[in-house]
């Protein structure tokens, strides 16, 4: 494995060797449980199969998991998504992936190195495994299903148990190869940021409210800091579409976080078999503008999540599966 590190980005290449060898154990899950992706049985098979993945890619991820370093970020490079036998790229709203892939069985596999696999149910009915694809009709949409300019936002901002960190494998980039996902992390912008703006942001004078997937909520939502924990290094909770600020400092904040988001991300233009690792705690994305064409070859990402402590979402989780309920 090749692995190089800046100050934005840790990217991890794996050889031939590496490849081949990850391929073969993601293939061996496809028959499993009768290839249930969302089964506890299939789930539990990949946690056992992680244990066989490349020392060097389960070494990695051990690393990025304690740190995730400036760039709040890893890019993993050449990774196996089946190219060849790849349908078409999906255009209905809600698209998941129910039935094992390569690309499915790979996410699972990777999100082991990290924690736990999880998804909540109001978002793409629960799949463990979700497409990322522009859906026609829905170009406008500031979500994944949208094609305009994504802003930036932190996973599920709004909810006291979002994902630790998002998955993203790209199985086909865009016809123009022009999208870009878009990365910023705390500890790029942090060191940046004035005094009031800091104290601004580090208090309860932000309020983001669920989307309506997730259901209405029962009474006001209580405002909260958009930077909370160390000092030194926060975590940052936010979304540029749906935290709202409450003070006249807090507006004046959330400007200057915007335009140091806008200055300071680092765009990732995926390839077939990228994997981007997010640190949903430090670190925020979003997405360039592109054209899609709706012919069966539009760029097409899959999503999963990952909780580094599974435990923390017991009370939402029935039967202590893999879905958060509410």
């Amino acid at each position: 494995m090749l692995l190089v590190k800046d100050d934005t980005l840790t990217t991890a290449t794996l050889d031939a060797d590496e490849h081949a060898w990850l391929d073969r154990i993601a293939r061996d899950l496809l028959d499993v449980a009768g290839g249930r992706v969302d089964s506890p049985e299939w789930v539990a098979a990949a946690r056992r199969a992680w244990e066989d993945a490349p020392a060097s890619l389960r070494h990695t991820l051990k690393e990025f998991r304690r740190d995730s370093g400036t760039g709040g970020a890893l890019l993993l490079r050449n990774l196996p998504v089946d190219e060849e036998n790849l349908p078409e790229t999906p255009k209905a709203e809600g698209s998941v992936v129910r039935e094992a892939t390569v690309s499915a069985a790979v996410l699972v596999l990777v999100a082991h190195g990290l924690g736990d696999p999880g998804a909540f149910r109001a978002e793409k009915s629960g799949a463990l495994v979700q497409n990322v694809v522009p859906v026609p009709g829905k170009e406008e949409v500031q979500g994944n299903v949208g094609s305009v300019h994504l802003t930036f936002h932190t996973e599920n901002a709004f909810h006291q148990h979002r994902p630790d960190f998002v998955l993203l494998v790209c199985v086909r980039p865009d016809h123009e190869r022009v999208a870009e996902l878009r990365l910023v992390c705390s500890r790029q912008v942090l060191p940046k940021l004035g005094e009031q703006a800091r104290a601004a942001l580090s208090s309860a004078e932000f309020v983001t409210a669920p989307p309506p997937s997730f259901g209405t909520t029962s009474g006001e939502v209580p405002p909260r800091a958009v930077l909370h924990g160390d000092p030194d290094d926060p975590d940052l909770c936010v979304d540029q579409a749906a935290t709202k600020p409450v003070t006249e400092r807090a507006v004046a904040a959330m400007a200057e976080l915007g335009e140091l988001f806008d200055n300071s991300f680092n765009g990732l233009r995926l390839a077939a078999g990228d994997l981007a690792i997010v640190d949903n705690r430090v670190t925020v994305h979003g997405r360039s503008a592109f054209t899609p064409r709706y012919d069966g070859a539009d760029r097409w990402l899959q999503r999963t999540f990952v909780f580094a402590d599974l435990r923390r979402s017991r009370g939402h989780r029935p039967g202590d599966g893999y879905v958060l309920e509410s």
